[in-house]
């Protein structure tokens, strides 16, 4: 058998030992859902009181019974539809500011001493805290909830691209200045494909953030969406309807999150695998 040959049968072992692998990681994560759903129904049906008082959450089969007359009713699909909107408005305006503000503050001294302090200031104030200054300042409560989004999500995004900016070796720029590249051209080929990988780890913490800091704020001052449905549950003691909110919410989030780490890899793909993640 020649070289070619067994390079050939060699990688076709490590691709099948590969997929292998990932279909066992999926069958765990799983079977690791499925035992946490198991546990619930074993502890709530059998009213266990051990320190935590089970007996008085819902059971999963009264979850899942109200989960069918919830997916039965318009509302709670334009629940989700309004969540959805202000999700993608406040982190894809977050998106956008975050990585603009998080190149100009790793590559300008006067921009990093101008609002450096500042961002530092704000970065801490958690952005449910904002929710009076929301109120006060927007004269909707749609736009006040964006608005809370949107800072969830910004700082995020601007700091991953900050440090990812500033951890740029500092060769590759000189490498192409001598070649007799422009201010744009470093930006275009070193800065924006060098920053790939901290840009979209700082997108996918912002998302997690957002959906957070939203559904809190949709409780406290919204109108429409799963966070405010999922209160008012809550405020007529209605604990099946609450669960039914909080795993919609955990879904939401999941796929969200899933969809910005899938982009990630998608455009980041001809990076090392362990560069891009």
């Amino acid at each position: 058998m020649n070289a070619v040959a067994v390079a050939a049968v060699a990688g076709e072992r490590t691709a099948k030992g590969r997929n292998a692998s990932e279909w066992s990681s999926r069958a765990i994560r799983v079977a690791a859902v499925l035992a946490a759903i198991g546990l619930w129904q074993l502890l709530t049906v059998n009213d266990v009181r051990a320190g935590l008082r089970f007996d008085s959450l819902p059971t999963v089969t009264e979850i899942v019974a109200e989960f069918g007359e919830h997916l039965g009713k318009d509302q709670y699909y334009l629940d989700i539809a309004q969540s959805l909107i202000r999700i993608v408005t406040g982190f894809g305006l977050a998106a956008v500011v975050g990585v603009l503000a998080g190149i100009g503050l790793g590559r300008s001294r006067l921009l990093a001493d101008v609002f450096g302090t500042l961002t530092e200031l704000v970065r801490p104030i958690p952005a449910i805290a904002l929710v009076p200054v929301a109120i006060l300042l927007f004269p909707s409560d749609e736009s006040g909830i964006v608005f809370i989004t949107f800072t969830a999500s910004l700082f995020p995004v601007l700091v991953s691209t900050r440090h990812a900016v500033r951890a740029l070796p500092t060769i590759w720029e000189d490498a192409v200045r001598t070649l007799g590249a422009s201010r744009r051209d470093v930006l275009v080929r070193v800065v924006f494909p060098g920053i790939l990988p901290g840009v979209f780890s700082g997108l996918s913490v912002g998302m997690g953030v957002a959906w957070i800091c939203l559904i809190s704020a949709e409780m406290i001052s919204g109108r429409l969406g799963v966070g405010y449905r999922t209160w008012q549950a809550y405020t007529i003691v209605d604990y099946p309807a609450v669960f039914v909110g909080m795993i919609t919410i955990g879904v939401l989030g999941f796929a969200t999150s899933g969809l910005v780490e899938l982009a990630g890899r998608r455009i980041t793909r001809w990076l090392p695998r362990e560069v891009a993640e």
